[in-house]
């Protein structure tokens, strides 16, 4: 009687990285309950999942976006410096990820994003779809790399330009003033408007944006990409 080859499944070796502890328990019982998965060990910030990926080399390395002292994306930038790089498959999990964060931890070296309040099976098949040597990311796989980036990129650029916190076309121009660094005079001359009319809009800009000063917000209308007006 001929005898069947069975062949085992390979074990994937993973490493935990959560600032929360309860969460990272939860997770490692999870995975452990799967026959070809094993945790190898758990970080409770970036820093240390960085030295415990480099240490361990685990396959998959199961990296918290928002961590105090040293968040995920930090971690990945770490991970990926040439003169050290580490050959982990990273797999960002997140409560919410704005799509700017996904194309930059994509283009850092991640492997997937998964949001954290998918299902359990969601998670175990983005871990065997980054295994299988493509990209997971929210609830699909992605094969073609390059186009969704462009398509992920397009799509950030889009919502940014739409979003205007609450600003009126007015308000925009005044930050836009603001930003070419026109005082409230220029400001008021520019416009044909009083003083008192450009601090009564700054006064509501400022409430609108949860700023303080001039700079405060210049800056937040550069790093959130408010549609800006050019001011001649």
């Amino acid at each position: 009687m001929e005898l069947m080859n069975f062949r085992k499944p390979q074990t994937t070796r993973i490493v935990i990285a959560d600032d929360h502890p309860i969460f990272r328990d939860g997770l490692r019982r999870l995975l452990e309950a799967e026959p070809d998965l094993k945790v190898l060990g758990e970080a409770a910030d970036g820093a240390e999942a960085v030295k415990l990926a480099r240490q361990l080399k685990p396959d998959i390395l199961l990296l918290d976006l928002a961590m105090p002292k040293h968040p995920g994306l930090e971690a990945l930038r770490d991970l990926s410096v040439p003169s050290n790089a580490s050959p982990v498959r990273v797999i960002l999990l997140t409560a919410a990820a704005e799509k700017s964060q996904i194309v930059e931890a994509l283009q850092l070296g991640a492997r997937g994003v998964v949001l954290k309040d998918s299902a359990t099976q969601l998670l175990l098949t983005a871990i065997h779809t980054v295994m299988a040597g493509e990209y997971w990311v929210g609830r699909e796989s992605v094969s073609n790399l390059v186009q969704y980036l462009r398509g992920l990129m397009q799509s950030s650029n889009d919502e940014a330009r739409q979003r205007k916190f609450g600003l009126t076309p007015r308000e925009l121009e005044i930050v836009s003033a603001v930003v070419a660094g026109y005082s409230n005079k220029e400001i008021a001359e520019y416009f044909k408007i009083s003083e008192d009319t450009v601090k009564h809009h700054l006064s509501n800009i400022f409430d609108k944006l949860g700023v303080s000063t001039r700079l405060e917000l210049a800056l937040f209308a550069v790093n959130q990409a408010l549609p800006l007006k050019s001011i001649a």
